[in-house]
């Protein structure tokens, strides 16, 4: 009886055997089909993410040149070879209200948007330094005539604000602006907003940044004593919005600290391991995706990673962060004109 019992428990596991093993194969397939299903929907969300806007084609050829173009690198025989020419490109942060978390950040009810921060990145040929170079929102140009979405032009503006380009004709505006005045093709445009440059510190886990004096600005809402400090979204962005709390309350002073963030967050994204951490990964990819605008030659995940990819060898170390040469404006004591002959030596240091 017992032998029985026995005999029949065995046939009872050996029979149960292949249903468990079909069921935990039914599981794994499920989590495999499950987890590919996630992949597909993150990466088509973070791509539809992107804005773009097709600065090439609103510009034409009306363009300074563009460099002439390296033979490209590959990592592997398989893998597509990565780009090694110099790059130049326009990045603007936009001081846009539209959005609840904007208005919110912004501390502002104007309608419309600025270009608050303008830089020109330029890297070098292999792609292992790289030049930022800060032009002060108060720097008074010639505001070049610029297509309008809309259809027609703007008009040709003497002695404008540099900002107002963007203002008046958006990215295609700002680029031709710059190129204008520096005779440097821009190859490539990135913008992102208020919300999306704190939620990117916050995805990073802050950044840590050293002032050399004291802050208290009201209109930016920080108070910091000269030291360092580990800032979070919010606080980094007043620290980038920073001007009437330092020095002589000029956009002068605040690009400086506009310089220490940028190599902060160099810092803080090389000491971040995010490929051990796809959480991680996926909130910073989200938070830089869902408030970037680009030229159409960026306007994808794709394109994206791709860049980043051959930026790899480029460090916090190996970034200079500079200010186009200007002096006070002799019409004006609170703007600022390009230094010449150095601003156009400067520029074509850079062709």
């Amino acid at each position: 009886m017992t032998g029985h019992d026995e005999n029949g428990d065995e046939g009872r596991r050996s029979g149960r055997r292949p249903g468990v093993l079909k069921a935990a194969g039914l599981l794994l397939a499920g989590a495999l089909v499950l987890g590919s299903a996630t992949a597909a929907w993150a990466y088509w969300h973070l791509d539809h993410n992107i804005r773009s806007v097709d600065i090439d084609g609103a510009l034409g050829d009306d363009r300074p040149a563009r460099a002439v173009a390296t033979p490209a690198a590959s990592t592997s025989a398989s893998a597509a070879p990565l780009p090694t020419g110099a790059l130049n490109i326009l990045v603007l942060g936009s001081d846009s209200r539209s959005g609840k978390a904007n208005k919110r950040l912004g501390g502002g009810d104007s309608a419309g948007a600025r270009s608050d921060t303008a830089m020109v990145v330029h890297v070098d040929a292999g792609r292992t330094r790289a030049t930022v170079v800060s032009i002060p929102r108060d720097t008074l140009v010639t505001r070049p005539s610029c297509p309008l979405p809309s259809g027609g032009t703007t008009a040709v503006a003497y002695r404008a604000m540099f900002n107002s380009a963007y203002a008046v004709g958006g990215p295609v505006c700002a680029v031709k602006t710059v190129e204008s005045m520096t005779g440097v093709r821009m190859d490539h445009y990135l913008e992102i907003d208020f919300s999306g440059f704190a939620k990117l510190v916050d995805a990073l886990g802050g950044v840590t940044v050293t002032t050399a004096q004291d802050i208290d600005d009201d209109k930016s809402h920080l108070r910091l004593k000269a030291g360092t400090h580990h800032l979070d979204g919010t606080r980094a962005l007043a620290l980038a919005r920073t001007r009437h709390g330092i020095g002589d309350g000029s956009d002068l002073g605040r690009i400086g600290l506009q310089q220490k963030l940028v190599k902060a967050l160099l810092t803080q994204m090389a000491a971040t391991d995010l490929l051990s951490d796809p959480a991680k990964l996926y909130r910073v990819a989200d938070a830089v995706t869902a408030s970037l605008t680009t030229d159409t030659g960026l306007d994808s995940l794709g394109e994206l990673t791709r860049l980043g990819e051959s930026l790899r060898g480029l460090t916090a170390g190996r970034v200079r962060t500079v200010m186009m040469p200007v002096v006070t404006a002799p019409s004006d004591p609170n703007r600022v004109v390009a230094r010449q002959p150095a601003a156009n030596t400067f520029w074509a240091s850079l062709r």
